[in-house]
């Protein structure tokens, strides 16, 4: 069973059946866990209206806000009847990252899935997408969507990351791999290991830097200290042999290609931003999710653990 037992799905403000909204009531059945639906919808000419005509715009803004919440309802219905518990309301509000956070709080959520908002790298220079946003700040797990051909995912990949020489197997490798583990067992799916090697950080650097880079007696102790953790983690969650991989390359890049030509479902892996350069600089987890090559899910440290937070790979 998911520890998530709340799970909120953010809808599209147009009124569309996405993936996300196959693979949310996918988990939900899975898992047993209450899903609950918000699209937030904002009309600007309607609001725009409400500057001259408060009265006329109120009942034009409720009109709209009536088809929608029927439309969503037309959605829920059968799910219902399957014996699924779930809810779904339409807020008249924009998307923005403080409307969807103070949701995110209010309905306590332990999973937030959304589809992914495919931007441009030129528009990415002017303005962060929300995905992004919600990637460093959303307090719960993230899960973007790109598709969903399996609603209910077949192959998940655990992406740890073995850079830190003092945090090699617990915090947030142990989320990583607890997420998926338990995730592909709720779906009776596959799940496979990966750990990009021959990278490490070193003293107070905040980034990851070849092991090659480093003293050569230096570099084969890590090495050797990655290989020794990334077996404990794979024999703790009982990840057969042939379900183990271990790559090298730079890792965005890595995980990306490899988790398209093995068709995963789902890439669960960790980020943290510790400082405001790191939130600058942005995470591996953001440089896949840029290239959206599957759905990812993304877990965070645990709040008590924020002094021992081990750096992603940048």
């Amino acid at each position: 069973m998911l520890p998530h037992k709340r799970v909120l799905l953010i809808a599209p403000s147009e009124m569309t059946r996405t993936p996300a909204f196959d693979r949310a009531q996918a988990l939900a059945r899975a898992t047993g866990a209450l899903l609950h639906i918000v699209a937030f919808d904002y009309v600007t000419p309607l609001a725009m209206a409400g500057l001259l005509d408060h009265d006329a715009m109120a009942q034009a803004r409720e009109g709209y806000l009536q088809v929608h919440r029927h439309w969503l309802e037309q959605q829920v219905r059968f799910q219902r009847r399957a014996g699924l518990q779930v809810s779904c309301e339409v807020v008249w509000a924009k998307s923005s990252l403080a409307h969807v956070l103070a949701y995110v709080n209010e309905f306590h959520a332990d999973l937030v899935i959304k589809d992914v908002q495919h931007v441009s790298a030129l528009d990415r220079t002017f303005h962060q997408p929300l995905d992004w946003l919600l990637l460093r700040d959303c307090p719960a797990c993230l899960h973007v969507v790109t598709d969903a051909r399996h609603p209910k995912p077949l192959k998940v990949l655990a992406a740890i990351d073995l850079s830190h020489l003092e945090e090699l197997t617990y915090g947030l490798n142990e989320r990583v791999l607890e997420l998926a583990s338990t995730l592909a067992l709720a779906c009776d799916a596959q799940l496979h290991l990966l750990n990009v090697s021959n990278w490490s950080v070193v003293g107070d650097t905040t980034t990851s830097v070849p092991t090659q880079s480093l003293e050569s007696s230096l570099g084969d102790a890590v090495n050797d200290a990655q290989a020794e953790a990334f077996d404990a983690l794979a024999e703790r969650y009982c990840i057969e042999q042939q379900r183990q991989h271990v790559l090298s390359g730079i890792p965005h890049k890595v995980i990306s290609l490899f988790a398209r030509r093995n068709a995963f479902d789902v890439v669960v892996l960790g980020t943290v931003y510790r400082d405001r350069l790191d939130r600058l600089i942005g995470s591996t987890a953001e440089s896949v999710l840029n290239r959206a090559s599957c759905s990812l899910m993304i877990v965070k440290p645990l709040p008590s653990l924020d002094g021992l937070k081990p750096p992603t790979l940048n």
